[in-house]
């Protein structure tokens, strides 16, 4: 049996605990098919082929939910004691973990064997994978264009076939707008769902959340049911889902808001115009209620906030990595958008940044009335399919700003900021309000146009009803929708 032959994770587990085949089997094919696949992708920066090997031979995999299922995890965050961390970075590029955090024994837990890590922009800062330490990731259907960010060699490992599962993140989308390009589930949970700590318990203030890229709904309710946790040290408790409320079918009507319009006022494809038009007819075929709505937040204050929180949080975590190494760091240990978010975030006054998560608040309670009128929301996962590969390069003129980006006041320095990511966010200006909110959301592979390439299809839900978007993915998956 070879990995093309699985159908999903849960199918592997299944195969596994039935004795149908041995864990070494299945990690010995993830090892033969990622070799291979990988000089086309890009998608991996490390592995530990041997000791995963060891692992599969030697584990007591006894009623796991996920036995013996071979598993890459991402480059950023997610660290496992002893292996390479880099996060896409220069500075950290023989960085080793002195421990496993919680989401990583979670998932060790539920019975995966890790085989390396995945390729990610440096710091997750960006919707496409090129780290200058590890380089681009490829899109599998077009190797010309990138497969997306920040959890983009993860999406490239998935839709190329290596495994069904990999190990992702999404702080402003990064689960989500890989998943669009390349054709795959991408489902961004509730803030304060999945484990988090020890190192780091907020996340970019809860912003960024640990979850995987799927091909199959099932993997995913069953991943979401078994790994979340209402955890007590968390700054963001939530009472975990039961079993039932995954499993049941969808028995209402809803009442979904479709979104069209970009929240920045961009431009919007046809292509994705299309791809949510059909959806919306899919829903609405099946008796549920489907109407234009008005954007409920500002797009544009609520992406300055994000990018005045980018700052903030990335002057402390530089400024603590610069205490580690006990010296200064320089424009030359970083790629030139890390630097000017560094930058930035030295000159934010703390009365600044307290208004902002005030402001985030504010933006979840809003959200949260607009839930009492519509169940979901539906839109677009991005407005263009994946992007050719260096469509997003900054002038020579705003890198020379950007390096210099100390020489600015604080308002000059965010109009920098906002337009180092111009371009890239017209691209994907869907993802970001979820993070900011902690609602779920999740992109379902709906969509292909003319070129065959993939458009996902975005449902948003108000916090803690993954529920309603599983179900309602279900539905989509039964009717043999996802292309």
């Amino acid at each position: 049996m070879v990995a093309n032959d699985w159908l999903d994770a849960t199918a592997m587990a299944q195969a596994v605990l039935h004795g149908d085949v041995s864990p070494k089997e299945l990690v010995e094919e993830a090892i033969d098919k990622s070799q291979a696949v990988n000089p086309k992708i890009n998608a991996i920066v490390d592995t530990r082929f041997e000791q995963a090997l060891q692992e599969a031979q030697n584990r007591d995999f006894t009623e796991k939910p996920f036995a013996g299922v071979p598993l890459f995890l991402k480059d950023l965050g997610q660290e496992q004691a002893g292996e390479l961390s880099t996060s896409g970075s220069r500075l950290l590029a023989n960085y080793r973990a002195s421990h496993s955090d919680n989401y990583v024994k979670g998932l060790e837990a539920l019975g995966f064997i890790i085989l390396g890590r995945t390729n990610t922009p440096e710091f997750g800062f960006k919707n496409i994978s090129d780290s200058s330490l590890h380089g681009s990731v490829n899109l599998p259907d077009d190797v010309s264009r990138n497969a997306g960010g920040s959890s983009g060699g993860a999406a490239a490992l998935v839709s190329s076939g290596v495994l069904p599962l990999a190990a992702a993140s999404d702080g402003g989308g990064s689960i989500r707008i890989p998943a669009s390009f390349n054709g795959l589930i991408g489902l961004k949970p509730t803030r304060g769902r999945i484990p988090v700590g020890p190192g780091s318990f907020r996340g970019w203030q809860g912003a960024s959340v640990q979850f995987a890229l799927t091909k199959t709904v099932r993997d995913t309710k069953r991943l979401l049911y078994y790994l979340q946790t209402c955890q007590m040290e968390s700054p963001f408790v939530l009472p975990t889902l039961p079993k039932a409320s995954l499993e049941q079918p969808l028995t209402k009507k809803l009442r979904i808001a479709l979104l069209l319009d970009s929240p920045i006022g961009s431009q919007v494809s046809g292509s994705a115009l299309s791809a949510v038009q059909k959806a919306a007819k899919h829903l609405e075929d099946a008796g549920h209620r489907v109407e234009e709505a008005a954007q409920p937040l500002d797009g544009i204050e609520a992406m300055q906030s994000y990018y005045m929180m980018n700052s903030v949080e990335t002057a402390a975590m530089l400024d603590s990595l610069s205490a580690a190494l006990g010296r200064s760091l320089t424009p030359d240990d970083m790629e030139v958008m890390s630097w000017a978010l560094y930058q930035a975030g030295q000159r934010i006054p703390a009365k600044d940044y307290s208004k902002v998560i005030s402001q985030w608040d504010q933006y979840s309670y809003r959200m949260a009335l607009f839930h009492e009128k519509y169940d979901l929301i539906l839109t677009p996962t991005t407005a263009e399919p994946a992007p050719k590969h260096g469509q997003f390069l900054l002038s020579a003129a705003l890198e020379n700003d950007l390096k210099h980006l100390a020489d600015f006041d604080q308002a000059r320095q965010q109009g920098l900021i906002w337009k180092m990511f111009a371009d890239s966010l017209a691209w994907t200006p869907f993802t970001q309000q979820a993070n900011l909110t902690g609602q779920p959301a999740i992109s379902l592979p709906l969509y292909r146009d003319a070129q065959g390439l993939s458009l996902g299809v975005q449902l948003t839900a108000a916090k803690g009803r993954e529920d309603l978007l599983l179900a309602l993915a279900q539905s989509f998956e039964e009717q043999q929708l996802f292309v």
